[in-house]
């Protein structure tokens, strides 16, 4: 025993880097520090070893987070060196109680040094620790408050202090650390919300944009208040009576606005997107669909919540009545728009259009006069062919898939096409 290895680390006396090498091999694979022995392997002992053993036995209980003592074994060697066993521990990443789970707290081994751990190590090791599920796993952030989430509580009467915080997942139930659901819901959050209105309907001219961040809490509230800004009114007179309606239903814009709040993946950084035009407004959030679901269930109100905890919260606080009633509800406040709502995912990004009431009820009279130029078109290529999918409609008239689905719907209502099949077999046929 005369030279460190990956598995064995030397120290002439106590200090406390001692910690930091206990959290690399607890992190690592384990290895053995002793204490009393110097850097080439030569035992100076320590002056007073049971006083040294005391020291360092408290120490590492009390410097190290989680509790890893159960995976440590202290013994002394000839009344003059403490030998400290430390096997590799299940509950990774350990770190520095007074750094938290940060590179400058947590510590790895690498050849015969320990080292900070990168940000990307860390998650690994609480991914391995805690699971796949986002929300569950431990926060690298720590240091969280919760004054909005507090605030929010308390408007819907609903109890929030530290005796509910396990029930509610912002704690771990082993411990006091803060969950990744903590951080979302904390005065932290790092994800935010953003708003762009623009002056066309293909999204190229802004004219204004916000960006709404902290608790997901305030940007719920903040970006409910914009987007209430920017749904204009419109004045109709039937005699007397003047009748206003609003461009989308207030209850429309909330539960899409919710939806996409708690559906979204929080495992990636990016922003929830919502697109404003004189048309539509398009919510667009982080995260497609769960495996085994398709557009089509959700549309009849199937749900599994990807962030189940979260989900609960807003059900406790009355925020979602139950799971997948929202949409559902959406499409019941548009059931006598021209246009209806669209749903549209892929693998990582989840979308839901919203059609301008006003702008598709103005629009109607021209949709129940003869058939536009785009229509006949349509009729003609299914006249020669015999049928035509969503595809071929955007490849002959140029659009997008959105414009191309409302366009069909509107062909149907028309009663000039039929639709046959679903997913990859859907076509349309003359009538």
């Amino acid at each position: 025993m005369n030279f460190e290895t990956e598995n064995i680390e030397f120290k002439a006396q106590f200090t406390e880097v001692i910690y930091k090498e206990v959290i690399a091999f607890a992190n690592t694979d384990g290895g053995v520090v002793f204490v009393g022995i110097d850097n080439n392997g030569n035992a100076v002992g320590l002056a007073d070893v049971d006083q040294e053993y005391t020291r360092i036995t408290n120490g590492i209980r009390d410097a190290i987070v989680p509790d890893v003592t159960m995976f440590v074994r202290f013994s002394i060697q000839d009344n003059r060196v403490v030998r400290i066993a430390v096997s590799e521990g299940s509950n990774k990443p350990y770190y520095l109680k007074g750094k938290g789970l940060k590179p400058n707290g947590v510590y790895v081994r690498q050849g015969t040094s320990s080292v900070p751990a990168s940000p990307a190590q860390i998650r690994q090791m609480i991914k391995e620790s805690d699971g796949d599920a986002f929300e569950e796993m431990r926060s690298m952030e720590q240091n969280l408050s919760f004054e909005a989430a507090a605030n929010a509580f308390e408007k819907y009467g609903v109890p929030f202090g530290k005796e509910k915080y396990r029930a509610l997942g912002i704690t771990q139930k082993n411990d006091e650390l803060f969950t990744n659901l903590a951080l979302i819901i904390s005065d932290q959050c790092a994800h935010t919300t953003k708003v762009a209105v623009f002056g066309d309907d293909s999204n190229t001219t802004f004219k204004d944009n916000k960006e709404f961040g902290g608790s997901i809490f305030a940007q719920l509230e903040d970006t409910f208040d914009y987007l209430m800004l920017c749904n204009r009114t419109k004045a109709s007179f039937k005699g007397l009576e003047r009748i206003e309606k609003q461009d989308y239903p207030e209850e429309a814009l909330r539960e899409a606005l919710l939806n996409a709040v708690v559906h979204r993946d929080y495992s990636y950084s990016g922003s929830i997107i919502i697109n404003v035009n004189d048309e539509r407004i398009e919510f667009i959030s982080i995260g497609g669909l769960l495996p085994g679901l398709s557009t089509d269930d959700i549309r009849i109100g199937i749900s599994q919540p990807r962030n189940k905890n979260l989900a609960e919260m807003f059900h406790r606080l009355r925020l979602i009545e139950s799971y997948g009633t929202g949409i559902r509800r959406i499409y019941k406040l548009y059931e006598n728009c021209p246009v209806q709502p669209v749903i549209e995912a892929t693998t990582n990004a989840f979308k839901m259009v919203l059609p301008n009431m006003n702008a598709m009820t103005a629009a109607a009279p021209n949709q129940a006069s003869p058939v536009t130029a785009q229509m006949q078109k349509v009729l003609d290529y299914t006249s020669a062919h015999g049928h035509i999918t969503d595809e071929e409609v955007q490849s002959l008239l140029g659009i997008k898939k959105t414009r191309a689905f409302e366009l069909m719907k509107q062909m149907r209502n028309m009663g000039l096409v039929q639709r046959v099949g679903r997913g990859a077999e859907k076509k349309y046929l003359l009538n």
